[in-house]
């Protein structure tokens, strides 16, 4: 009998965010296929855990799927986490879960912590609808002409990004989107370093600029004309 693939979400910040179901799977299982090493390996020392780690990157995925396969396929109970919160958002993972699908394996998901509910859930902001981009482009000319597309959508739209490009990106939210335009900057979630920023995209660029920030970060533009 196969073994079963759990999908586990782990903390974006804050180690006590864990769930006592995750730290149960993460204790049971027969390995871990991780994101990093070092930040499982971190996550796993607080948790006082000790498991063998497989890495799953966009760099060997496709090469370490196929042994994974064959572990599940012969009993082993393997758990899949990212560097943090919830796995499969623009993280590797997909050729895993493509395979595990095709061979008929069980996927069971462990929900937790996601950097994305978390700042719409303080961000004071109707989101009962909204229109999820994730990264945007590297290049910034491709960046330039995703966000004046995307200043054409009526809606609210959440970004994530990588902490050092906050700067520039809400540079590029203020030229594309209008200094005016209501925003929510969540930075650092569950971190002591956490603020949640609310006002115009103007006014937020200001305060990065003004505080130097860098670190994990989750925008919301609000780019809808009617609002209730």
């Amino acid at each position: 009998m196969s073994g079963v693939l759990s999908i586990v979400a782990t903390p974006i910040g804050n180690y006590e965010d864990i769930t006592l179901r995750a730290v149960k799977v993460l204790d049971a299982v027969d390995f871990i296929v991780c994101e990093d090493l070092k930040e499982a390996r971190r996550l796993l020392s607080k948790l006082d855990i000790k498991k063998e780690l497989v890495t799953l990157n966009e760099h060997d995925e496709a090469a370490n799927t196929p042994e994974i396969i064959d572990r599940l396929l012969a009993g082993e109970n393997v758990a899949l986490i990212s560097d943090c919160g919830t796995p499969m958002f623009a993280d590797p993972g997909h050729i895993l879960l493509d395979a595990a699908l095709s061979n008929q394996i069980q996927i069971v998901p462990v929900p937790g912590v996601s950097s994305l509910t978390t700042a719409l859930s303080v961000s004071a902001l109707r989101a009962e609808k909204f229109y999820y981009y994730g990264w945007l482009p590297v290049k910034k000319d491709i960046r330039k002409k995703e966000l004046y597309r995307l200043s054409r959508m009526n809606e609210l739209i959440i970004f994530l990004e990588t902490p050092y490009r906050l700067k520039n990106i809400m540079k590029d939210i203020v030229d594309n989107f209008g200094r005016g335009t209501e925003a929510v900057l969540a930075y650092d979630l569950t971190l002591p370093t956490e603020q949640i920023l609310r006002g115009s995209a103007g006014s937020i660029y200001d305060k990065v600029v003004a505080q130097s920030l860098k670190g994990e970060f989750v925008l919301l533009v609000d780019n809808r004309k009617m609002k209730k």
